[in-house]
């Protein structure tokens, strides 16, 4: 029989509903009962579409409040010696205070999952770490399954990818702790059987990286450990394919193998000529990380072609990955474009295109004709469509010329000219962004999109705003300021939504990390800027103020990766289209008098193929984009960079290589060690490493804030540093905002007096 199954569900609600109640509980508004409750709610919801859709075995685990790594962390009681627990269960206090912070302690670091836009909490090691089972939720929620009647599959990180993704803070290695490690697993998989699961997901997604030695060997001993407890075994894969690891999974003791067919679909024919006999191969052919309806047909012809070497009992159909990246229900996009929206398919549809394929393999073709002629439609209808193809964007990138890829001048140059141009003093001051999203500024955004609230009194409302953040940084004697960005709602659906070749979901939500979601903008045809989309706020701003103006732009690499994106051409391709449309508002904001520009690029490095064989195309094609978007403006304008939560060593000459006059980077929760591939390369550009941890609802103090600076001073020139948070402050109140930014600014005077 083939068994038609998933790796992961939306766990955020349809509408947000665990946004809304997480985010209650934290400002003491929802008890922790309430909370549970919600969760209870939404894994209900979730597990009973996916039976009712005719699943025949389903995710349980994938839930999480915050993050499915800070869950294992929990789960196997490596907490850090900070958060002072004395050993029994993780309470809820202790579990957000690992990932958000609180008032008397800091957050664990948190960078991106793989190449992903999703963020989870980094487990923190050291040679004495312990391991105890330290949570019941994956057991609790197991049963819970279970009661309701659900053909329940818990899901695990796997030992070897948690250790990987983990980092010790001492000289350790995090995998001389897998044999400390592996017998918590193998208590945890043996509670499960007793519970009565019969079937365990084990996520090893470091089988698609390239592997050390040591996680070869680490693989073999932790594979063969857990296959001891009783309890059969799907090792899942996923986000890139086996290649040169495929004859070490395939040797691995599994019983049965999950592979990533949308990303690697070229490794099917290998793996299935290898595949050891009596095992079940689990077929990833519904992609699970964007939002394009599979070509059931052509999905049925691979799936069929494995069943005639391996048979039917041994073939499995699934998505590529765990949905989490994917948005929850098509059927709530009341307002799209139907013919936009027949293209699509989300994570309750693609349950669906599972289930037919299942259909589809065990009774034939005609078991799902209605399924295939609706498929065989949108396919041809999306190669023919005139609204995908616009002849001047083909145009103008055929007309691309080098020199639209590089400035007048070298930096040193360009940085005497903006310096005279500028006059800021040493360590200046800005921030990176946004300021909070207050009620009042999502409540008159929605009303003008609704209809409620005409265009003037819209635009007075965030005139209003925007005055009201320029005299606060003046208050605060901020150096360059910024307008505080009250008319965007995403900094990616904010200038998608006036780009042509995009189009927009009301409901597309995916989880970023904890309670941040984001609703990308969607890809389906050439991109081109019909018009100005920041000029009007920028310069207005800067007619209230004569300190620098920043001009806010998101660059081309990041609204590329941070949108579902058109699969019928290479990203490189769309990318540059975006480059050219990001250029063309540069240019606009320079001719409006606005001297620093910030083209934000925080996804270069999630970006980066998970192979490093594939690096260097990427990087050629990344740094072109960015260069082209940004290299159009005279020497005496300042192009700034952001870039948040990534490890920057492997790929920090590309990151010179964008020749941005100054970058602003993530380095308060690490404690300024991103800042070492910087100092390590001897990086000669401007740089402002972050002092204020925005994702915590921690404020930090002018000491804590001076320690950073001066960890910085000691290994840049300070003619170097900027001082900055580390990201946007949107996410953030004024209560904790005005503080921190005092003390920011306080720092940063202490630091002159220093230098003198």
């Amino acid at each position: 029989m083939v068994f038609a199954t998933n790796l992961g569900y939306p766990r955020i609600g349809a509408r947000r509903e665990l946004k809304k109640a997480t985010e209650s509980y934290w400002k003491g508004d929802l008890s922790e009962a309430d909370l549970i409750q919600a969760g209870a709610d939404i894994r209900k919801t979730n597990w009973m579409t996916q039976k009712d859709a005719g699943l025949d075995m389903i995710p349980v685990g994938d839930f999480s409040f915050y993050d499915q790594v800070l869950d294992m962390t929990a789960l196997v009681g490596a907490i850090p010696a900070r958060y002072n627990f004395k050993g029994g269960m993780v309470d809820l206090p202790t579990y957000f205070a690992m990932a958000r912070g609180n008032d008397s302690v800091t957050a664990m670091e948190m960078t991106k999952w793989f190449d992903t836009n999703y963020h989870y909490i980094v487990p923190e090691f050291d040679a004495a770490t312990d391991f105890k089972i330290s949570s019941s939720k994956i057991f609790d929620e197991t049963k819970e399954a279970l009661d309701m009647g659900i053909p329940a599959r818990p899901v695990l990180v796997g030992p070897v990818t948690y250790l990987s993704l983990g980092k010790t803070k001492d000289e350790s290695d995090a995998l001389a702790l897998l044999p400390k490690l592996l017998p918590v697993y193998k208590e945890i998989i043996s509670r499960l059987k007793t519970i009565g699961i019969e079937w365990v997901q084990i996520d090893e997604p470091i089988l698609a990286m390239d592997l050390s030695d040591a996680q070869k060997a680490a693989l073999k001993t932790s594979c063969a450990a857990l296959t001891e407890c009783g309890v059969k075994i799907c090792l899942a894969t996923y986000f890139c394919g086996l290649r040169d690891n495929q004859a070490l999974a395939l040797s691995l003791p599994f019983d049965a193998l999950h592979i990533d067919l949308k990303r690697a679909p070229e490794q099917l024919e290998s793996v299935v000529k290898n595949f050891p006999a009596g095992k079940i191969l689990s077929l990833g052919l519904i992609d699970g990380r964007n939002i394009w309806k599979a070509d059931l047909r052509a999905a049925l012809t691979k799936a069929q072609q494995t069943a005639d070497v391996l048979g039917m009992d041994r073939v499995w159909i699934a998505p590529s990955c765990s949905m989490i990246h994917s948005p929850n229900d098509l059927d709530l996009e009341v307002r799209m474009d139907e013919q936009l929206k027949s293209w699509m398919a989300y994570a309750k549809q693609k349950v669906s295109e599972i289930v037919a394929l299942r259909d589809g393999l065990m009774k034939g073709e005609n078991a799902i004709a209605d399924a295939l002629a609706a498929s065989d439609e949108v396919v041809k209808d999306r190669a023919t469509s005139s609204r995908i193809h616009n002849t001047g964007v083909k145009s103008r990138m055929a007309s691309l010329e080098p020199s639209m890829f590089a400035r007048e001048s070298n930096f040193k140059k360009r940085r005497e000219k903006q310096h005279a141009a500028l006059g800021l003093p040493t360590f200046p001051t800005t921030s990176i962004g946004s300021f909070p999203q207050t009620k009042e500024i999502r409540e008159a955004r929605a009303a003008f999109k609704r209809g409620d609230l005409d265009m003037p009194h819209y635009q007075q409302a965030m005139r209003d705003e925007i005055l009201r953040v320029v005299r606060f940084q003046e208050e605060m004697d901020i150096d360059v300021l910024v307008h505080g960005e009250p008319e965007r709602n995403d900094m990616v659906e904010y200038f998608g939504e006036q780009l042509q070749g995009y189009t927009f979901s009301q409901n597309g939500w995916v989880q970023s990390y904890g309670s941040r979601y984001v609703k990308p903008p969607i890809i389906f045809g050439d991109v081109s800027r019909p018009t100005p989309m920041t000029v009007e706020w920028s310069a207005y701003a800067q007619s209230l103020t004569d300190r620098p103006m920043k001009g806010m732009l998101t660059g081309p690499i990041t609204m590329l990766f941070w949108s579902f994106v058109r699969d019928d051409q290479p990203r490189s391709e769309t990318c540059k289209q975006i480059a050219l449309a990001i250029r063309d508002e540069v240019q606009d904001l320079e001719k409006a008098g606005i001297k620093v520009i910030q083209i934000d690029e925080p996804a270069i490095r999630e970006g980066l193929p998970l192979r490093r064989e594939d690096w260097q195309d990427y990087l050629n094609w990344a740094v072109d984009s960015f260069r082209l978007s940004a290299s159009c403006v005279h020497d005496e304008t300042q192009i700034h960079t952001h870039m948040c939560y990534s490890e920057f060593n492997d790929i920090i000459q590309s990151i010179a290589d964008l020749d941005a006059d100054a970058i602003s980077i993530e380095t308060s929760r690490s404690q300024m060690e991103l800042l070492e591939a910087f100092v390590n390369f001897q990086y000669p550009n401007e740089i402002g490493p972050g002092v204020y941890d925005i994702h915590s609802p921690r404020i930090p103090t002018e000491n804590e804030m001076i320690i950073l600076l001066e960890k910085a001073a000691m290994v840049l020139d300070p003619s170097q540093i900027w001082v900055n948070p580390d990201c946007g402050l949107k996410t953030r109140g004024w209560k904790e905002v005005e503080p921190a930014l005092r003390h920011m600014v306080d720092a940063a005077k202490v630091m002159r007096k220093r230098v003198g």
